[in-house]
């Protein structure tokens, strides 16, 4: 059996450090780079803890609906994987990783202590997911199965609160520009969309050419706001997520337009490229780090509880004020 001194001596740490981390000592300065590499190495020494100490032993998988590419162009769900990958880098916990789109992701996902599914998934993967492991969690997706515990982001007030916020900066005519998901072969309803159109409703100003919707990438922001600058009068944009916003404001830029003097433009998520655009963009900071992190801890708690009550979690976003918007 491994020792202490073989796995700091592998994992390149004091013993001391090693035995902090694998007591998860939460005052201890490591990075978390670090005290997954000690996990990895006392795991694969084959180091066993003296009994009643170890909180190892709980094994989660982490089920994506999308592809590791798709992760990569817009960091809204890259955040949510890293929430729960440090929550279980700290608890001591196992993680077994799949994407939808792979052939044996049930095999793969058979046998685990919990389950976290993120992102659309369809109705019959669903109830598929739900039998394959009843302690499990849908993140950024409401499920109504009244067993299934779900936590998502409350986009439609975060959208209700940043067209507000456009319209206490003097602006009537807001652009919308946003993207089409699907679960399967069904097309998802975005709130951030319905809230916008209520918006406009209330207001009885027009915005059927004004709206416009595409992927959830910078380019088809790009595109789609190139299309929207040739009809006069739009002074703001209100964008579904940082990643077409930053496309947006490049489009603008180019068309020799001055954000925010001559359009204001604001988005969602607040992802980590959002501070560095010229001007830094305004957004509505989604939380998309810690709901990984809730996922993940209500899933430990209730293995380790026995809890079966299943939770319907809403999180809020808050305003980021930033140089992209302005007074008309």
């Amino acid at each position: 059996m491994a020792t202490i001194r073989q796995i700091a001596s592998e994992a390149g740490v004091s013993p001391g450090a090693v035995s902090r981390i694998l007591n998860n000592d939460p005052s201890l300065g490591v990075s978390d780079a670090t005290r997954q590499r000690v996990v990895e190495t006392a795991r694969r020494l084959g180091y066993v803890k003296a009994p009643g100490k170890d909180k190892a032993g709980f094994r989660l998988g982490i089920l994506q609906w999308f592809s590791a590419e798709q992760e990569l162009e817009d960091d809204y769900y890259l955040q949510i994987r890293k929430g729960i990958e440090d929550y279980c880098v700290k608890n001591l916990i196992s993680i077994v990783r799949s994407y939808r789109t792979d052939s044996d992701y049930r095999s793969v996902l058979e046998g685990l202590d919990g389950l976290v599914c993120v992102g659309k998934f369809s109705k019959s993967d669903t109830e598929e997911l739900i039998s394959l492991n009843s302690n499990i969690v849908f993140l950024d997706m409401a499920v109504s199965h009244p067993e299934v515990t779900t936590i998502t982001i409350d986009l439609k007030t975060a959208a209700k609160e940043a067209l507000e916020y456009l319209e206490s900066l003097g602006h009537k005519k807001i652009a919308f520009l946003g993207g089409i998901e699907y679960a399967g072969s069904e097309e998802v309803d975005d709130p951030r969309k319905k809230a916008y159109k209520d918006h406009m409703k209330k207001r009885k100003i027009s915005y059927e050419k004004i709206l416009s919707e595409g992927e959830f990438t910078s380019a088809s922001g790009y595109e789609m706001m190139k299309k929207i600058l040739d009809i006069k009068d739009v002074t703001a944009v209100f964008a579904a997520s940082d990643a077409i916003a930053i496309g947006a404001m490049k489009a603008i830029n180019e068309a020799g337009l001055k954000i925010p003097e001559d359009i204001s433009v604001i988005g969602i998520n607040d992802t980590r490229m959002s501070e560095f655009t010229t001007p830094p963009l305004t957004t509505m900071h989604a939380p998309a780090y810690d709901m990984g992190q809730h996922g993940a801890n209500l899933l430990y708690v209730a293995k380790n509880l026995s809890i079966t009550t299943p939770l319907k979690v809403q999180i809020p976003c808050t305003l980021i004020v930033r140089g992209s918007t302005g007074k008309i």
